[in-house]
């Protein structure tokens, strides 16, 4: 979330919502709380964190959709952009975004979150991991990093490579990853490099 947040706060002023501050700080007030809901006797299994969680994700969300709107609708309506480098700028953040948002949220969704998910049987997963195939590997279960890896893959090949999604609302998130980062790469960076052509 620190690295999001840092994104946020070099995005240009014309494509952050409200003031520059307001999205970044009150992300920080929802880690502030999660950090607070979050059990340290039983890891991850709270109602108010994962109402935390889903409150955080939304605004991360908002905020580089937002972006992305404008400036798509900056693009669309024709309007001057003489400043290609940071346009690139802007979609390689949005696109940066976008991957760790989707990360978070496939992390916080498979099997129940990760609270649940070691002891989740093969049924409740949103996700198939390869590993999760091999009966050496028993044992294994997913991490975040796992989940990085899915989302940058999604983001970048704008479908799944080595791991599946099982269920609708997995399948839902793919799509819609895979939309907004088409709409980053072939609008966006389209245009910012014809600018600097």
């Amino acid at each position: 979330m620190l690295v999001v947040i840092a994104l946020q706060l070099v995005l240009p002023d014309h494509y952050v919502f409200g003031v520059r501050w307001l999205i970044p700080l009150l992300e920080l007030v929802l880690i502030v709380l999660l950090l607070r809901t979050t059990p340290k006797q039983s890891v991850f299994r709270s109602p108010k964190r994962r109402v935390n969680v889903v409150l955080l994700l939304a605004v991360v969300a908002l905020g580089n959709l937002y972006a992305l709107f404008r400036v798509a609708s900056q693009l669309l309506q024709g309007g001057q952009v003489h400043d290609g480098r940071a346009l690139i700028l802007t979609a390689i953040n949005i696109y940066l975004t976008n991957i760790v948002i989707f990360a978070l949220l496939y992390w916080e969704m498979d099997a129940g979150g990760p609270g649940h998910r070691r002891e989740a049987s093969d049924t409740e997963r949103d996700f198939l991991f390869p590993q999760s195939q091999i009966s050496g590997l028993s044992r294994w279960y997913p991490t975040f990093i796992d989940y990085l890896f899915v989302a940058s893959t999604n983001a970048t090949a704008f479908s799944p490579t080595d791991t599946l999604p099982l269920s609708r609302r997995a399948k839902m998130l793919m799509l819609f990853q895979a939309l907004v980062s088409l709409i980053v790469i072939a609008l966006v960076a389209a245009r910012a490099v014809n600018i600097l052509s």
